[in-house]
This record gives C-alpha cells, sequence and structure tokens, in this order.
C-alpha cells in the first residue's frame, strides 16, 4: 500500500480470529501455487488471474484486488502481475511471459470474514544471474522478518535489520510502498515499513499478542525511486532496473510466529511395506 505514515493502535486478533486468517491463507497460498504452476514462457497474464478468479469462485472467498478503489480507475483484476521493472500493481493482460522474465505475482482474498494477503516473485527459465540474486536476498529478507517478529519487541527493530541487509547485498528497499495490518479488512493499521527513517520512528508499534501483519519487501537492483504509469497502476523503477516484491502475512499467537499464507506441507512419504 501506498505509505501515509501515522501512529494508531494495532488491531489486535484472538487465536481464534487468527485461525480464520489461516483458512483464508491457505486459499491464497493454493492460487499462487496455481501461479507459480501456470508461469511459463508463452502464457498471458490474463490467464492466470482467471485461475485465480475461477479458484475464489469455487471457494465463495471475495478477490480483494477487484475493484479496489485508486485514484483514477479501481483495479480490474484478482492479481496484480508485474515484470521486471515493475515494482508493484501490474495489470494482468495479453502480455505474454518470456524467458528471463521475473514475475511478480500479488494476490488476497477474503473467506468467511476473514483475509489473507501474499506475493511471490517467480524467475521464468534461465535468469540473469544477478537478477536472480536479487530474488535470493528478497525472498532471505522476508524471512529475516519472520525471524526477528519473534525477537523483537518494537517493529523498527525487525524493519532495520531488513534494510541493512538489503543494502549491504548493495541493493535498495522501495519506500514509497508499505505492508500493512490486515483482518476483517485488508488494509488495517498498522503501516509496516521495511526500511527506518524518522517518520517511521515516530509511528513505531510495538509486537505484541494477536498481531497481524502482511509484511512484502520491495527490493530494485537500482535506486528505491518509483513512478506510476498511465494506466494509474502500474509501479515501475525510475532507473528502468528490475525490482523483485515478496510478501507473507505473519501473526502473532501464544509466543509464536504463524506464517498465515504458508505453502501447505507436503504428505509425508508413505513407510516401505
Amino acid at each position: 500500500m501506498l505509505r501515509q505514515f501515522f501512529s494508531r493502535a494495532p488491531e489486535l486478533k484472538s487465536p481464534r480470529e487468527i485461525a480464520l486468517m489461516c483458512e483464508a491463507g491457505k486459499l491464497v497460498a493454493q492460487a499462487l501455487k496455481i501461479c507459480r504452476e501456470m508461469c511459463k514462457p508463452g502464457l498471458k497474464t490474463i490467464e492466470i488471474d482467471r485461475a485465480v478468479d475461477e479458484l475464489y469462485r469455487k471457494h465463495d472467498a471475495t478477490p480483494l484486488f477487484k475493484g479496489y478503489p485508486g485514484p483514477k480507475v479501481p483495479f480490474p483484476a484478482s492479481t496484480c502481475i508485474s515484470f521486471n521493472e515493475q515494482v508493484v500493481h501490474g495489470i494482468p493482460g495479453s502480455r505474454v511471459i518470456r524467458e528471463g522474465d521475473l514475475v511478480k505475482i500479488d494476490t488476497a482474498c477474503k473467506l468467511n470474514g476473514w483475509c489473507a494477503d501474499r506475493a511471490i516473485t517467480v524467475a521464468v527459465g534461465e535468469v540473469r544471474p544477478e537478477w536472480r540474486r536479487l530474488l535470493k536476498v528478497a525472498e532471505d529478507v522476508l524471512e529475516i522478518a519472520r525471524v526477528e517478529l519473534g525477537r523483537c519487541r518494537w517493529w523498527t527493530e525487525v524493519a532495520e535489520r531488513m534494510q541493512k541487509f538489503v543494502e549491504q547485498n548493495g541493493f535498495r528497499m522501495v519506500e514509497q510502498y508499505v505492508g500493512h495490518g490486515i483482518g476483517r479488512t485488508m488494509h488495517e493499521n498498522p503501516q509496516v515499513p521495511n526500511f527506518v527513517n524518522k517518520e517511521v520512528r515516530k509511528a513505531n508499534f510495538r509486537l505484541e499478542e494477536g498481531l497481524a501483519l502482511a509484511v512484502e519487501p520491495m527490493v530494485n537492483m537500482g535506486r528505491a525511486d518509483t513512478e506510476t504509469l498511465r494506466d494509474h497502476w502500474t509501479v515501475v523503477t525510475r532507473d528502468g532496473l528490475p525490482s523483485v516484491h515478496v510478501e507473507h502475512t505473519f501473526a502473532l499467537i501464544q509466543g509464536q510466529v504463524v506464517v498465515v499464507t504458508a505453502d501447505p506441507e507436503p504428505a509425508p512419504n508413505p513407510l516401505p511395506a
């Protein structure tokens, strides 16, 4: 979400409510599994979006992006699909996926009154080594967020570690867009930046039981600056270099960090006869 920092109390959830969010999270994870499997050279992005739309329809879930109000026009799809230098909010359509693309896929749904939100980046086939390293750093920084959520007392401690890791690897964290609280609606308090400055410190929040956050680092190969295209949605890097976006919904409950949008664990191998 577009950043607009203010200090407001997070909306905390009970264990039962987080369990309901996890049901929505399972569906989002299933949608992105389908997206990853479909993300092959020659496929149009609208085909991926239609598959996600159909999955949500089958489960009586509401796609949270479709119809989301924007500055000029509502978002028209159930997924955001962004390529290479596109950071976030790409609109699915007739563009064809090609070998070597970095494809960012973001989706969210509401199921039985509760929301979950997640994003992945798919490296299509043979991707340039430096682009693949960019993806690895972004995925590692999301894992840092998960681990540090269970160790730290304040969000800025987590964000500081995330930013430091990205910059030590020679990349930059996008600062115009941030994560968010999530629960009965997709965007709740607080805003969740992946970096730290004076503004962020003033809007800091405590990491406490019942907190549910969509944490979504956007990591640029070059400068942090972004701009929005004439479709009023697609955000691109200003220098034209690639960006990676990854996201999970996390919750703090009973002293643990729960990955609400986790991939389902594979079934155990059967024992030999």
